[in-house]
């Protein structure tokens, strides 16, 4: 399925503190799920959707991720490697990446250590009818200060708190599951060689200017940053059906 965007930008250069020891040894996006590194799961989802070129943000032991994957042949895909010599953060890596994406369409934007299955179709719906400079993929969660908890209005963001403070209500919460499609105009909002993030910094203006839309739209999703969550994972992933 192709939706006419070429090119996908993954945040894939975590050092994965949460899972030592053994990401002393591995990087966090190479740790396998059902036979394959976290990181192709979510390449392998930007194939599905017709993406051609992937820029890969990496800082620890990029290496590894480079010798792995190459230059994408194997997926099908041509990849470009962003090295990061400090962590810029999750809008500081996008910048310093800017010139894949300056003068572009649209792109799509993603977390590198999660399996999810987006429904990026319906999100691209969603990005053209509201002339969107953001769409954000949404699911449900559980709330248990995951953080990430939205608000809507239609389609509209309205309401941003990635890490509420105090006790948010019990029950089912919207959350952003770390995908999106991006115009390039966010590249505006992100200060050039400073540590930003996108979810922190560079949404919560862009929702302030009514450009931020949503959509709930993944059928599945697990983060793999924990080994209670990476072991979820490991048992409840079902790839793409």
């Amino acid at each position: 399925m192709s939706l006419g965007i070429k090119k996908a930008f993954i945040l894939a250069g975590g050092e994965g503190t949460r899972l030592r020891p053994l990401t002393y040894e591995i990087a966090k996006p190479l740790i396998p799920v059902k036979g394959k590194p976290v990181l192709q799961w979510n390449l392998e989802l930007c194939k599905l959707f017709g993406v051609e070129e992937v820029v890969l943000a990496l800082g620890y032991k990029a290496e590894q991720i480079e010798e792995r994957f190459g230059k994408g042949e194997g997926l099908g895909l041509k990849l470009h490697y962003n090295v990061e010599d400090e962590f810029l953060g999750t809008a500081g890596a996008l910048k310093f990446a800017e010139q894949h994406f300056k003068g572009e369409g649209k792109f799509i934007m993603m977390n590198g250590d999660e399996c999810k299955n987006i429904d990026f179709e319906g999100l691209n719906g969603v990005f053209d009818k509201n002339k969107a400079g953001a769409a954000i993929a949404l699911t449900e969660i559980e709330y248990s200060k995951a953080g990430g908890l939205v608000r809507l209005e239609g389609e509209k963001i309205v309401g941003w708190d990635e890490h509420p403070e105090g006790e948010a209500e019990a029950g089912t919460k919207l959350i952003n599951a770390g995908a999106y499609i991006l115009s390039p105009q966010v590249l505006d909002y992100i200060p050039t060689g400073k540590m930003v993030s996108i979810e922190k910094e560079t949404f919560p203006k862009m929702i302030e200017e009514g450009k931020v839309f949503g959509l709930k739209c993944v059928s599945q999703f697990f983060q793999t940053d924990t080994f209670e969550r990476y072991e979820k994972a490991i048992f409840g992933w079902k790839g793409f059906k």
